[in-house]
C-alpha cells in the first residue's frame, strides 16, 4: 500500500529538507522524527574568525544562521510536563479493540510552544515503537505510528478523511465519496498501525456550522473505529463548546466529544514565585548554551537580559525563541557577534508580545516584578 522511502546518507540533508507542509505528507514526518541531531556549528573566537578565508567564513555563517534559526524544541518544564501526561493518557489506551480510546485536546494560547511540543512528542513516540515492532507490519506493509492532519475553517467530513488519504499518499484519495474516503482512511490507518492521530489547529474549525457538527460526529466515529488516540490541538477550544454540556443537539454532541476528551494546557512562564523564576533561568541558560556568537560570555542572556526577554516576550516561548533567532541572525549578519538590548531593541517581535511589552517593563524596572531567583533584579 506504501512506497518505501530513502534513508541514510543517500537521502541528503534531512534536517535541510524540513518544512512545516512536509509534515502533512508520511515522509515528511518521517524525515523528521528520524533525522539526526543538527550538527552544532563550531565556536570560533573573533580571532579565529579573522583567520577564515571569505569562502570558509560564508559557509560558517550559513552554518550558523541554519543553527540559530533552529535552535529549539527546549525541554521546557512545560513541555516535560506536557509529555508526561501525554504518556500516561497513550499508555493507558493500549487496551482491546472492543474499548474506546480516550481522546486529547490541547488547548492553549498561541506562542506557547503547542504544535512544537506535540512534534517533539510524536518524534519520540515514532521512535519507540519502530524500534519496538520494526518499521513494517507483519502484513508487509510500512508501519506510520503517527499520522498528523490540519484543519481549515472549510474542513468537511470528506476533506479531513481526504486530508488523512494526503498524508498516506493513498492512490484513492482524488476522487470518491465522502465514505469512500473514510473507509479508506481507515484502511490505511490499520494497515500502517497508526497509533497517534494528531488533527492541528482545530481551531480553525467552525464548531456551530453545518461543517463543525459534521466533523465533530467523524471524531466520535474515529474513536469508536480507528484504534488510535485522538491529539487535538487549538486555540480557545473550551469556549467553543468542546468541553461543554448543553441542550440542543448541536450541544449535545459537542459534549459528547467533550466526555471522551481530556483536556492539557500550556501555560507561559510567570516570574511571581521563586520557582517560576528559576524556571525562567533554567531556560535562559539552555538558550545561551546554544548560540553560536564570538563574543558570547557567561550570563550574557541568563543574567544581562533576563528582565529584559522576560519583557520582550511576555513570557511566552515562541516569542522568546523568535527574539532570540532575529537577534543572532543580526548580531552575524553585522559582525556584532553578541546580544544586548541595544542590538535587541532594533530587532522586531510579534505584535502580540510587543503590545504587552510597556506593562511588564515597567513593573521590571520599577522592582515589583523581578526576573532573576533570589529576587535580584
Amino acid at each position: 500500500m506504501t512506497s518505501r522511502i530513502q534513508s541514510g546518507p543517500e537521502a541528503g540533508d534531512l534536517q535541510g529538507k524540513l518544512d512545516h507542509l512536509t509534515l502533512s505528507r508520511k515522509e515528511g514526518f518521517r524525515a523528521l522524527a528520524q533525522a539526526p541531531s543538527r550538527p552544532r556549528p563550531e565556536a570560533l573566537s573573533r580571532r579565529q574568525l579573522k583567520r577564515l578565508g571569505e569562502d570558509a567564513l560564508a559557509a560558517y555563517n550559513r552554518s550558523r544562521r541554519k543553527w540559530h534559526a533552529n535552535l529549539g524544541p527546549l525541554a521546557t518544564p512545560q513541555m516535560e510536563a506536557l509529555h508526561e501526561d501525554l504518556w500516561d493518557i497513550f499508555d493507558s489506551n493500549d487496551q482491546d479493540g472492543d474499548k474506546v480510546k480516550g481522546g486529547i485536546a490541547l488547548d492553549a494560547f498561541p506562542g506557547l510552544g503547542k504544535t512544537t511540543a506535540v512534534l517533539a512528542f510524536a518524534r519520540k513516540l515514532h521512535r519507540r515503537i519502530v524500534k519496538e515492532e520494526g518499521e513494517y507490519t507483519q502484513e508487509g506493509h510500512e508501519r506510520w505510528p503517527v499520522c498528523r492532519v490540519g484543519l481549515t475553517s472549510n474542513t468537511g467530513m470528506r476533506d479531513f478523511n481526504r486530508a488523512i488519504l494526503e498524508f498516506f499518499g493513498h492512490p484513492g484519495r482524488f476522487r470518491g465519496t465522502s465514505a469512500d474516503f473514510g473507509y479508506r482512511a481507515l484502511d490505511s490507518v490499520l494497515s500502517s498501525e497508526t497509533k497517534l492521530l494528531i488533527i492541528d489547529d482545530l481551531h480553525f474549525l467552525r464548531w456551530r456550522n453545518r461543517n463543525g457538527i459534521e466533523v465533530s460526529n467523524h471524531f466520535k466515529y474515529i474513536a469508536n473505529e480507528f484504534p488510535v488516540t485522538l491529539l487535538m490541538i487549538g486555540v480557545g477550544l473550551a469556549k467553543r463548546g468542546l468541553f461543554s454540556e448543553g441542550e440542543s443537539y448541536e450541544d449535545g454532541v459537542l459534549a459528547q466529544t467533550g466526555r471522551r476528551t481530556t483536556r492539557l494546557d500550556m501555560a507561559p512562564f510567570a516570574i511571581d514565585s521563586p520557582a517560576g523564576r528559576a524556571d525562567w533561568r533554567n531556560t535562559l541558560l539552555a538558550i545561551e548554551e546554544r548560540v553560536i556568537l564570538a563574543d558570547k560570555h557567561p550570563g550574557m542572556i541568563a543574567d544581562d537580559l533576563s528582565d529584559y526577554l522576560f519583557a520582550r516576550s511576555t513570557g511566552h516561548i515562541g516569542s522568546l525563541m523568535t527574539l532570540i533567532n532575529r537577534g543572532c541572525q543580526r548580531a552575524v549578519r553585522t559582525g556584532v557577534e553578541r546580544l544586548d538590548a541595544g542590538l535587541l531593541d532594533k530587532v522586531k517581535n510579534d505584535a502580540a508580545s510587543e503590545q504587552g511589552r510597556a506593562e511588564l517593563q515597567q513593573a521590571l524596572e520599577s522592582g515589583r516584578l523581578v526576573s532573576r531567583p533570589g529576587g535580584q533584579s
